[in-house]
């Protein structure tokens, strides 16, 4: 098995920091984002994985932040968010209060000969061919980072021309805002 390294291939923390997931609520204006991401940049967290999507109402705006650091500064981070300016609210999710998934698509080139190999490894990971050529196949998997690391792993077997990650999304269990 041949390991592909790109652009996208994620990376592993160092020991003294942690991945962490946020949601925050904020109105949907020009320069909100800017203003965030800043927050993050100057307490020395990177952003690791971003969507941003309007909301039901489209004066609102929904952001999830995936973010690498140290989590000793963390709550800070939070409640100088929440202070911002148009942000509604800003919360941490983890898998104990929230569904967090990501969607993967990978391109790979395969002959009609290897195919069926690769839809196997496809089923396996319920994901769906939504584009196939008689050299190569795009597949769509949706799951948690784990699951869409280990796709790439099982496809890394044929030549991976490309990779591209939606990063994760978040809603909260139960009746609980996200």
């Amino acid at each position: 098995m041949q390991t592909i390294v790109t652009t996208d291939t994620p990376v592993a923390p160092s020991p003294d920091q942690a991945v962490h997931t946020l949601s925050v609520l904020v109105n949907n204006r020009p320069g909100v984002l800017m203003r965030i991401c800043q927050v993050f940049a100057r307490r020395g967290f990177n952003i690791d994985s971003l969507v941003v999507s309007q909301g039901r109402d489209a004066n609102f705006s929904r952001m999830t932040i995936g973010i690498v650091g140290d989590p000793a500064g963390l709550e800070q981070i939070i409640k100088q968010v929440n202070k911002l300016i148009d942000v509604i609210h800003c919360f941490e999710h983890n898998s104990d209060n929230a569904v967090v998934r990501e969607l993967l698509m990978i391109k790979i080139q395969c002959s009609p000969a290897e195919r069926s190999q690769a839809l196997q490894i496809a089923e396996h990971f319920s994901g769906r061919t939504v584009d196939l050529t008689p050299t190569s196949m795009i597949v769509m998997i949706t799951g948690e980072t784990s699951k869409a690391d280990a796709a790439i792993t099982m496809f890394s077997q044929f030549t991976i021309i490309e990779t591209v990650r939606t990063g994760k999304v978040v809603m909260a269990r139960g009746e609980q805002p996200t």
